[in-house]
């Protein structure tokens, strides 16, 4: 639409003005002739403050906040499988190519709901899977409860002692795929100990734990009395 100017705006509502009140009397004096009212003084200065806004841009709506995208949603054959594995409070967080190997895989989790005596940060939970679509069948390829393990044995850093609750971060890397961050927790205090990382290893073609650096593959243990436990 073309923007009115305040020129038209006057010219607009000049048509509605008597040319009297601009003009003298014939029959009044100079004085008298340009003696307006002050009521319609006023009703001038109004009419006044209304052309003057007139050509003015008109105040834009605020923008929306930006929605946030929807959550995709889980097919039921991935909620069938998680509830088969972890029961039915278990929660899937990430599905789809999520080692980057070409295969359809799922991460669920069991969640400790947040409650005055949880009142720990992040995610914290009792159980996760990570679990692959192989030939149509769905099978675990990772599960981390009271410790963490593999289908060839427990992970590097896994601790000795039974873990009740883990704190459980995890980013998906276009490059790397899926990486977890587990925190061991004892009771309802944070332990303070370092995250154990985990992630797919592509000449392995499993998941397995991460030294410190988060860059070098550590090797499992098939008997738990054989692991060796770094957490510090």
């Amino acid at each position: 639409m073309q923007k009115t100017s305040q020129r038209d705006c006057s010219c607009a509502n000049e048509a509605g003005l008597s040319p009297s009140i601009f003009n003298e009397d014939p029959g009044v004096g100079a004085g008298r002739g340009w003696r307006i009212p002050l009521n319609f003084s006023l009703s001038l200065l109004s009419l006044a403050i209304v052309l003057g806004g007139c050509g003015a841009d008109a105040p834009q709506p605020a923008s929306q906040a930006e929605t946030k995208p929807a959550e995709p949603v889980v097919p039921e054959e991935i909620q069938s499988a998680a509830k088969s594995l972890l029961g039915s409070e278990s929660q899937v967080l990430a599905f789809g190519d999520l080692a980057k190997n070409g295969k359809q895989e799922f991460l669920a989790a069991n969640i400790v709901p947040k409650t005055p005596t949880n009142n720990l940060p992040g995610t914290i939970v009792t159980r996760v899977v990570v679990v692959e679509n192989s030939d149509g069948k769905w099978a675990e390829v990772l599960r981390c409860d009271e410790h963490l393990k593999n289908p060839k044995g427990f992970l590097g850093m896994t601790p000795l002692a039974p873990i009740a609750g883990w704190r459980l971060q995890y980013e998906q890397s276009s490059e790397k795929g899926l990486q977890l961050y587990f925190t061991a927790l004892k009771g309802t205090t944070d332990s303070h100990v370092l995250p154990i990382g985990v992630r797919w290893n592509p000449e392995t073609k499993r998941y397995q734990s991460l030294d410190r650096t988060y860059e070098h593959f550590l090797p499992e243990s098939p008997a738990m009395q054989d692991a060796r436990s770094t957490l510090r």
